[in-house]
């Protein structure tokens, strides 16, 4: 969810930024939905795409899903707020 955050908050498309970070579009949708974990090494191509820190993205992800663990959104509304 981080990822697609920023992705559209700088008006990129998810396919400009999977080719930026050398990463297939299906895999990057993927990787917004939560429906892949994607290792330390594509964090770090993210991030340079983005032209952030991983700790930013590392540190959003975190805030959503103690969100999701308190039951406060569900992966429906959080994206409905991005």
């Amino acid at each position: 969810m981080a990822v697609k955050a920023l992705r559209t908050a700088r008006g990129t498309a998810q396919e400009a930024l999977g080719n930026r970070a050398g990463i297939e579009r299906a895999h990057m949708g993927r990787i917004e939905r939560g429906e892949h974990m994607p290792t330390l090494a594509l964090i770090l191509r993210i991030a340079g795409a983005l032209e952030c820190s991983a700790a930013v993205l590392i540190e959003e992800t975190e805030k959503y899903l103690t969100l999701v663990r308190a039951g406060v959104v569900t992966n429906e509304e959080h994206a409905d707020r991005v």
